[in-house]
């Protein structure tokens, strides 16, 4: 399975599936979807409406991998739970946190 984030120039670029209402803010480690594409299994407490799914999405990453919450935005998906996320910053360091997040996350 490939990882579900790509390095550029400017920070990461993540592909997120979100469950709203998902009873805590959390990351549940990767998943591979139907089509082959794998992404970061991602729950949040907020319901899907009036983007407050985003905003809770956005600030979980941004505390995730401690960059301020204005480093991270949705780039595409806005409405869908499948997103792409950008998270500026150096890409090393937010890789490196990335497979640490999921790989203590994929253990549980």
């Amino acid at each position: 399975m490939t990882a579900p984030w790509r390095y550029a120039a400017h920070g990461v670029m993540v592909a997120v599936r979100v469950t709203p209402r998902g009873g805590r803010d959390a990351v549940d480690g990767i998943e591979e979807l139907a089509n082959g594409k794998s992404v970061v299994k991602v729950r949040v407490r907020v319901a899907a409406e009036g983007g407050e799914a985003n905003r809770a999405v956005t600030e979980l990453f941004a505390g995730l991998l401690r960059v301020p919450k204005s480093k991270v935005r949705v780039a595409s998906g806005v409405t869908s739970r499948v997103k792409q996320l950008t998270i500026e910053g150096d890409p090393k360091q937010l890789g490196e946190a990335l497979k640490a997040a999921t790989a203590a996350t994929d253990k549980d």
